[in-house]
């Protein structure tokens, strides 16, 4: 079983949203609050035999952008998106795209050797490859007949 860390802000941010969506049904559309603020995005991971596997949704960011750390049994993927056009007059009818900092903190379920880790960039997808360490491998024990 894998312990995921709480983050008590998420159910405030998940709160604020459907009020959002509330009120924008009862009163009508209403103009957004333009806010960079950090935001999350969507990970996979998955394990092969040798190696646990993030896949990281990464739209509108360049490898440059995008900072990767390991420390212990944690994982943390940063990045930046950075509001690339001037607009002298801002008459937006919507405005949906985010702009500003992301980040997202995963608690590794095996042990990694971080050392060895690749990370690879593509199509906004972001591939971290982390090698288990040695003794989180499964080892096999061969059954000897008598």
């Amino acid at each position: 079983m894998t312990l995921v860390r709480w983050d008590p802000w998420e159910e405030f941010r998940s709160i604020r949203r459907a009020m959002d969506r509330l009120w924008d049904e009862l009163v009508g559309r209403r103009e957004p609050a333009v806010v960079e603020e950090a935001f999350t995005f969507p990970v996979d991971i998955y394990e092969t035999d040798d190696s646990l596997v993030v896949k990281a949704v990464l739209p509108g960011l360049r490898p440059e952008d995008v900072e990767i750390s390991v420390q212990g049994d944690l994982l943390t993927i940063k990045g930046q998106m950075k509001r690339e056009e001037k607009v002298e007059r801002e008459n937006y009818h919507r405005r949906e795209i985010r702009y500003g900092s992301c980040i997202r903190t995963l608690t590794l379920p095996v042990a990694v050797d971080a050392d060895k880790s690749e990370a690879a960039f593509e199509n906004g997808i972001l591939t971290v490859t982390l090698p288990k360490a040695p003794e989180a491998r499964a080892k096999t024990i061969k059954v000897k007949a008598r």
